[in-house]
């Protein structure tokens, strides 16, 4: 579905309205889908697309997904956590997933951002280059 710029607009107004402080207030997000919903302004069908779009994007960018070999401990995950809280700035949500097949280390994907310390990823590499 092609969304017109009219309708882009609108719903980047949306989704800065829907902001507190920088970060993306959820309660907010609902209540301007269901305001869109109800009310069915004209070309509301665009501005909800782009609007999902904005705020998925958003979301991904403020989701760490942690993989480890193993379970990490507490304590490692809470440093692993504020480490990347000052990295990435406040309002970020973290995920932990234990992964058995990257044989020792981690990943951690916080939006497009990938650093990969694992084995399994070392391993590749030295077959890349062999």
């Amino acid at each position: 579905m092609k969304v017109s710029r009219l309708a882009r607009r609108q719903a980047r107004e949306l989704f800065q309205s829907c902001r507190t402080d920088g970060v993306l207030d959820l309660d907010k997000v609902r209540a301007v889908v269901q305001q869109l919903v109800t009310q069915r302004p004209r070309g509301y069908l665009g501005i909800l697309v782009h609007f999902r779009r904005l705020v998925k994007l958003e979301v991904d960018r403020r989701t760490a997904r942690i993989q480890s070999a193993v379970e990490l401990a507490p304590p490692q995950q809470t440093a692993l956590q504020a480490a990347l809280q000052r990295r990435y700035g406040p309002g970020l949500f973290v995920q932990f997933h234990t992964n058995p097949a990257l044989l020792g280390g981690l990943r951690v994907q916080v939006g497009s951002d990938v650093y990969d310390g694992s084995i399994r990823a070392r391993l590749e590499a030295l077959q890349q280059s062999l």
